[in-house]
């Protein structure tokens, strides 16, 4: 696959996954999107679902980019926690694709969790039956969802969805809804830690 192919590949399924996260997003929220990058998630939802907010991203040339988007953007390093933020002053917090280059994963998660009434968490799914190929095969996997080669990726965190949802039963963090897809984006309801290549969750405060 030449280097066009695969931005063109990537800007597809991008624009499937901000349409999932929208959906999830009722118009007029205030969100708070960590990790943002250049930005483009936020400007998705404000075009299409009229939120407010910002977002957060550490790195100085996607802060710029950003601000080229028209998109409020702090620059912080959200491993350090969301201190600046008020408890529940969001509807929603967002991480998208993010989590898992993440070292604070459960400061995260709880962080998010405080400053907002309900998180929005993607991430690819290391248990997917093409990475288990692969591994099986003594190669680390490469895939539209994973598509960096092991000794250029930005992840530093290898979990599945039974990972993650074990890690969310012992942060006492509920589960309102999942959804998981595969590689082509076809939804996949049978055995998703096996059959799904990228998962969505909407998460909640235990009552």
């Amino acid at each position: 696959m030449t280097e066009q192919e695969r931005r063109v590949k990537a800007e597809q399924r991008e624009r499937f996954d901000f349409a999932v996260i929208a959906n999830w997003i009722p118009p007029g929220e205030r969100v708070l999107d960590l990790g943002c990058g250049d930005g483009r998630l936020l400007r998705y939802l404000s075009d299409t679902r009229d939120v407010s907010g910002y977002g957060v991203e550490i790195d100085q040339e996607s802060v710029l980019w950003c601000i080229r988007n028209g998109v409020d953007v702090i620059q912080m390093d959200i491993e350090c926690g969301l201190s600046g933020f008020e408890d529940r002053s969001f509807d929603h917090v967002i991480i998208s694709q993010a989590l898992q280059t993440m070292h604070a994963t459960e400061g995260i998660l709880t962080e998010m969790l405080r400053v907002a009434e309900e998180a929005v968490v993607s991430f690819p799914n290391f248990a997917y039956r093409s990475n288990r190929e692969a591994i099986a095969a003594g190669h680390m996997p490469v895939s539209e969802d994973l598509p960096y080669d092991w000794f250029d990726t930005p992840n530093v965190r290898f979990f599945t969805i039974a990972d993650f949802e074990q890690l969310c039963a012992r942060l006492d963090i509920d589960i309102r809804e999942r959804l998981a897809f595969d590689e082509v984006g076809r939804e996949v309801s049978i055995d998703p830690n096996l059959n799904g290549s990228l998962a969505f969750y909407r998460l909640g405060r235990r009552s």
